[in-house]
């Protein structure tokens, strides 16, 4: 891709771009049908209106244009069966908080003659969103002690799943079922968005004088399709330094307009971005003890954050705070930036000795998204610890089938599916009780007969595979070399 190093912007996007030293955006809700006809026939794309990038910018590849055509049908797609989705996810929620409000489906049908129906309330500890509906577990695994090299990708884990529950359900769980502080809940404001899109919770556990804070994003709702929308969109900056990173991602993190990533910013008390505002607290818990460290987590969109948040660090050499990150545990996380951007932050997490475990299970399909091949510019960057559908593990360069659409991969997909789904139902006898999948599980692992991969990218698999797996998986020194015998497959 040719880009012009001179000259206004094309496209929608109104803010000043001096921030970055090159973009990318692109805006579905702008294109129609003969834009992108002309996309793939005409090699100057800075002149499509739903492309924002400097003028002048032409890409010759026909191959690279097809790919961008491609994002943008599925973004516009996804944007148009938003309303009905998210409809669709609410009727899933509510039937079984329903349920579980009124004490039973009998006693449902009790209140509703007698006219005393009690509705569910969203905000409740009691209420349970789709994903809590999926694996309703909250208890650590207490077979899972400190010493296990398991242990903190387990404790991880299960604060990835609940940072999509509400602050109420995720206060009782960290109290009364993990047994540790709960340091707050964050609902926080995206300038592009002008709403609070960013979600999570901060915790703290400690084992004598040693304290472990986790900070732990909220990811992609199973039917928010704008989420979905994020994680196939191709839009970037590149920043100074630090390379090309995914615009969404940025955006959820705190990026502001017209800005970018300034050191500080003025307080606000109705808009709180989740960068500044975590960062705040982590400042001041760690100053008061020592031996104190953190770790960042997330899954799905949620992970991609994780990853973000020690790179904003390092760009503002928050050294003290870096020298304090424990590590960065992400689950079925999507790419985040170019090769440049792998660079940087190997470099980060390998000079104040940060562990970086990103766990891809099976064929869950967003960590195999956005695309990564010569036509784009998303890559990973680390080993990949890969688990199978038995929960047997490898440390690998990258998952198998890295790019999800492959005609050699189709049919052991849908096997591997199958599988799955019939493995749902023996796992509770091979494994004991809290392996006992509930019926939305269940439900999901059908819809996995139409799309593999897409029941792959639940929390459950997760779950498991940090409770399943061989402990020597969860061993890293670095981002680059397995350590303790764990032998890294090429």
């Amino acid at each position: 891709m040719s880009m012009a190093t001179e000259g206004s912007t094309s496209g929608t996007q109104a803010c000043d771009k001096s921030f970055c030293e090159d973009h990318f955006l692109l805006s579905p809700k702008d294109v129609g049908l003969w834009d992108l006809i002309k996309l793939l026939f005409s090699e100057n794309i800075g002149d499509r209106k739903f492309i924002d990038c400097p003028d002048g910018t032409t890409e010759e590849s026909l191959s690279r244009r097809f790919v961008i055509f491609a994002s943008v049908v599925a973004q516009k797609v996804l944007h148009l069966v938003n309303k009905p989705l998210s409809w669709v996810g609410l009727a899933f929620e509510f039937m079984p908080n329903l349920l579980e409000a009124n004490g039973g489906f009998f006693k449902l049908l009790l209140n509703t003659v007698s006219g005393k129906p009690v509705l569910p309330n969203n905000e409740s500890r009691e209420y349970l969103t789709t994903i809590g509906l999926w694996d309703i577990r909250r208890d650590l695994d207490n077979r899972i002690k400190h010493d296990d090299p398991r242990y903190t990708s387990a404790l991880a884990i299960m604060a990835a799943k609940s940072a999509y529950e509400n602050e109420e359900y995720i206060k009782e769980t960290v109290e009364k079922h993990w047994k540790m502080e709960f340091l707050g809940f964050f609902s926080c404001y995206n300038d592009y968005e002008e709403d609070d899109t960013t979600q999570g919770f901060m915790w703290s556990g400690k084992y004598g004088d040693i304290e472990l804070i986790g900070v732990s994003f909220r990811g992609t709702s199973p039917f928010n399709a704008l989420d979905w929308s994020s994680d196939v969109d191709l839009s970037w900056y590149q920043l100074h330094g630090i390379g090309k990173v995914h615009a969404g991602f940025l955006k959820a993190l705190g990026l502001q307009k017209s800005e970018g990533w300034p050191v500080d910013i003025q307080s606000n008390k109705d808009k709180k971005y989740a960068y500044y505002e975590i960062r705040k607290i982590l400042r001041e818990r760690l100053k008061n003890n020592p031996n104190a460290k953190f770790l960042v987590t997330g899954h799905s969109l949620g992970a991609a954050l994780a990853v973000l948040f020690p790179a904003v660090l390092a760009h503002h050499k928050e050294i003290d705070l870096l020298s304090r990150l424990e590590g960065v545990y992400t689950f079925g996380q999507p790419r985040v930036g170019d090769h440049q951007f792998g660079v940087y932050m190997k470099g980060v997490l390998a000079t104040h000795g940060s562990r970086y475990l990103r766990f891809v299970y099976c064929n869950d399909l967003v960590p195999r998204v956005p695309f990564d091949s010569s036509d784009v510019y998303f890559k990973h960057f680390g080993d990949c610890h890969y688990f199978n559908s038995f929960y047997k593990g490898q440390v690998l360069p990258e998952e198998p089938n890295k790019n999800y659409f492959s005609i050699l991969a189709i049919i052991p997909m849908f096997v591997n599916a199958f599988w799955e789904l019939v493995r749902s139902f023996i796992m509770y006898y091979q494994r004991g009780p809290e392996y006992c999948e509930t019926y939305t599980c269940r439900g999901w692992r059908v819809i996995g007969l139409l799309i593999a991969g897409l029941p792959a990218h639940g929390p459950p698999d997760y779950v498991n595979l940090t409770r399943l797996g061989s402990p020597e998986l969860f061993i890293t020194s670095s981002t680059d070399q397995p350590t303790n015998g764990v032998k890294k497959v090429n």
